[in-house]
Formats: structure tokens, C-alpha cells, sequence
């Protein structure tokens, strides 16, 4: 039994540095013996089906495949259809009346807990928000990701420690869900 699942690289294609096409993405993708293979933007997103069923086994692959291909390491999480969705439907935001670079996602590669988050005021940095999922972070940030002083907040390495970290605003938690769902 296949099951379909999405692989989120973390900081490539940003900038001009750390490259890869998303065509030699495909290409190790299916080297790796994974079906359906396709993309969905430049910033780090595949999609693939694989009989594996270990996410972590699945990200540990991709990762040491990138480095032997590119030269550099890639953190990645991957995660299944059933999880991407819950996430989506989990949202404590009103997605459906913000517009997609308001409401991000971050999704981690371990559970988070509000301790690790204890040490930021919250009430300093309304109307920006966040809570916490079932290992993802959601922001409402409205004026945007690059604006928001929360975001540079959240993203402090101590804050991350342990944590393997990527983001996306929410038209792709969406594009996600629909392109993993069989």
C-alpha cells in the first residue's frame, strides 16, 4: 500500500543560494524508488507517493540524497495527506477571512510545547499572534511575514533548538492538502 506524502526543504532556493531545481528535485525523488512525483513552486515543496511509511526515514533519505547530489545539506520534513489536512482543519485563525500572507504555518519536526514559548510577551506584539498545533506553529501576522516583528520573535535560534523549522503562508498549507489527497 502507497501512501502520498509532502517533502517541505527548508531554505533553499532563497536568495540566489543553496539551488535546487526543482526538476533534479523530481529526478531524485523518483531515483529514491518514490511514484507520482511533482512540485509545486520554487521554495521546497514535493509531492511523492512511497509504500516506506516512515516520515522520518523519508526526510533522512532526502536529505543525505540532496547533500551527495548538491553539496550541501537540506533540512526536510515529510509528512503524510491525513496529517497536512488535519493541520489545515486544525487552524485556530479564521483562515477563510485572511488573505494568504496573513496566516502562515510552520511545521516542525517534533512536538512543540508552550514552555518553549514562555519567555515572549504576546501581548507586546498585537494584533500579531501564534499558537501552537499538533507540531506546527500557525502566525497571524497581518501585515505580512516580512513585516512581523513576532516572526523575527519566533524564529531566534534558542527558540528552535532541537527542532528541524519550515514555514509556509497558507495558500500553500492548502495547495498541500489538495495535491496529497488521493
Amino acid at each position: 500500500m502507497t501512501t502520498t506524502y509532502a517533502a517541505l526543504l527548508r531554505g533553499i532556493n532563497v536568495g540566489g543560494s543553496r539551488k535546487v531545481p526543482m526538476a533534479d528535485l523530481r529526478t531524485l525523488l523518483e531515483g529514491l524508488g518514490h511514484g507520482d512525483v511533482r512540485t509545486y513552486l520554487q521554495s521546497g515543496q514535493a509531492v511523492f507517493s512511497s509504500a516506506h511509511g516512515d516520515e522520518e526515514i523519508l526526510a533522512a533519505d532526502l536529505t543525505a540524497a540532496i547533500e551527495k547530489r548538491f553539496g550541501f545539506a537540506v533540512d526536510v520534513i515529510v509528512r503524510d495527506h491525513a496529517y497536512l489536512k488535519s493541520v489545515a482543519d486544525a487552524c485556530p485563525f479564521p483562515a477563510a477571512e485572511l488573505t494568504a500572507k496573513q496566516l502562515h504555518v510552520t511545521y516542525c519536526s517534533a512536538p512543540l510545547d508552550e514552555e518553549r514559548y514562555a519567555g515572549i510577551d504576546r501581548a507586546a506584539y498585537l494584533p500579531e499572534d501564534f499558537r501552537l498545533g499538533d507540531r506546527v506553529l500557525y502566525l497571524y501576522a497581518p501585515d505580512g511575514l516580512g513585516r512581523s516583528k513576532l516572526a523575527e520573535q519566533l524564529a531566534k535560534p534558542r527558540l528552535n533548538k532541537g527542532l528541524i523549522a519550515t514555514t509556509r503562508n497558507w495558500n500553500t498549507v492548502v495547495k498541500l492538502v489538495e495535491m496529497t489527497q488521493v
